[in-house]
């Protein structure tokens, strides 16, 4: 199901899902942890964005690895190009568990905050948003890497 459609891998359709809905939801959910006044306006789509960006993820991990077992069974990879796509797929897997962390812990403070933006003490608030900043900034940053190395793999030389 994840492999091919109409004779095209199937990662290269669904991986521009990931590349949009990961860096939304990672300025979503830094916006909603510090701009408490913005909450009641932004929560429907950081919630959102909680579920589908993951899912992104998740879909684009899955078919990126039956892509990467199609390309080893017709043994067209180099061992450089191996190498590369070794590390590509464990920046892809790194990318989907962050983001599932961020997706997770945007969709608990939206639930806490949901009826009062300043429900939390502010020490406890003030955690959320740091920790969404780091996992916002790390999920973006796998993300880029991941796709960096997507790149070497399709288009350097190796």
């Amino acid at each position: 199901m994840l492999d091919q459609v109409n004779g095209l891998p199937v990662h290269v359709l669904v991986l521009h899902a990931a590349v949009i809905f990961v860096p939304l939801l990672a300025l979503g959910a830094i916006v909603y942890g510090f701009a408490a006044a913005l909450r009641p306006r932004i929560g429907w789509a950081v919630a959102l964005l909680a579920v589908v960006a993951p899912v992104a993820a998740l879909i684009t991990k899955l078919s990126g690895t039956e892509f990467y077992n199609r390309l080893l069974s017709a043994e067209s990879v180099s061992p450089k190009g191996k190498e590369i796509l070794d590390g590509h797929m464990s920046n892809g897997t790194t990318t989907f568990w962050l983001t599932l962390a961020l997706g997770v812990l945007s969709l608990i403070l939206v639930v806490l905050t949901a009826r009062n933006p300043r429900a939390l003490p502010k020490i406890v608030d003030l955690a959320f948003a740091v920790v969404l900043l780091v996992l916002g900034g790390l999920s973006a940053w796998y993300l880029y890497e991941t796709g960096d190395s997507g790149a070497t793999a399709v288009w350097g030389t190796y």
